[in-house]
């Protein structure tokens, strides 16, 4: 993965991007390619947290990649093989990843998204019946199933946990862009659905870029999910070609490690 665009943040998001917290944070894009045509992976980072617990929401990233199963084993990354030729990984903090063992897909490696879910039936019903998901693959035997917004996308993962989900504090969310002028209309379906909405429609601010619209939403079991206004979403996410210098320049400049340290603190465990 290649890293696609890397900000700062002197204060917290107004519309939690970075969680439930005040302080100072970053957040770095990470994919196989620009956001236009790949799914990538937000990364934040708060500098005063030294730790999350995690939950039973997020049960993993699907990659299809001989070349990431190759990597892992170079590096003497532990990788258990779950199902022939699929072989599960953990990144530090304890997200897992599943790499499939084939030829890379050119459109995005990236295959799925796993979510945990209380109720599938109820879960599909939301993501399908009013986000307007198409239903890929469905195993009521597997409590499982598979949905997307188009052929050559990432898909989404529905999974049934056996009971409550749980979310930890993480706080991820799963974003999509659509056409600005459909965001009052998502919203508007769901007061009239009696649905959670988070975060009425409202405009975000990054320094120097693009401002965005974005409403936010929760599903049956809390998953937190975005829409953004795709116009300036577009201006916003267009990759630097100075992210990596600006993420290792962060990484070197970030003593909070230390003056914790310095002062016989711990970082606070979220």
């Amino acid at each position: 993965l290649k890293v696609l665009r890397h900000e700062e943040f002197e204060e917290g998001c107004k519309a939690s991007c970075n969680g439930p917290y005040d302080g100072k944070w970053s957040k770095t894009m990470v994919g196989y390619g620009p956001e236009d045509n790949h799914f990538v992976a937000e990364l934040t980072y708060n500098y005063g947290i030294g730790e999350y617990r995690l939950g039973n929401d997020f049960l993993g990233i699907t990659l299809v990649s001989s070349q990431a199963v190759s990597n892992a084993k170079k590096m003497g990354w532990p990788l258990k093989e779950v199902t022939s030729g699929v072989f599960e990984t953990e990144a530090p903090g304890g997200y897992k990843f599943y790499l499939e063992d084939k030829e890379q897909l050119k459109q995005d490696p990236v295959w799925k998204v796993t979510l945990g879910v209380s109720n599938l039936q109820k879960s599909v019903s939301y993501w399908s019946g009013l986000l307007g998901m198409k239903i890929y693959e469905k195993d009521e035997e597997k409590q499982r199933a598979l949905l997307g917004y188009a052929d050559n996308q990432c898909k989404l993962e529905l999974k049934a946990v056996g009971g409550a989900v749980d979310h930890g504090t993480a706080f991820g969310r799963i974003a999509f862009s659509c056409a600005k002028d459909e965001l009052p209309s998502i919203e508007a379906l769901m007061k009239k659905e009696n649905q959670k909405i988070l975060t009425p429609l409202v405009s975000l601010d990054t320094p120097g870029k693009a401002t965005v619209q974005v409403v936010i939403l929760a599903d049956p079991d809390g998953h937190e999910i975005c829409f953004v206004g795709d116009e300036a979403f577009r201006e916003l996410s267009k990759v630097d070609p100075h992210g990596d210098k600006l993420l290792d320049d962060a990484m070197a400049a970030d003593n909070s490690d230390k003056w914790f340290a310095e002062h016989n603190m711990k970082k606070v465990s979220a």
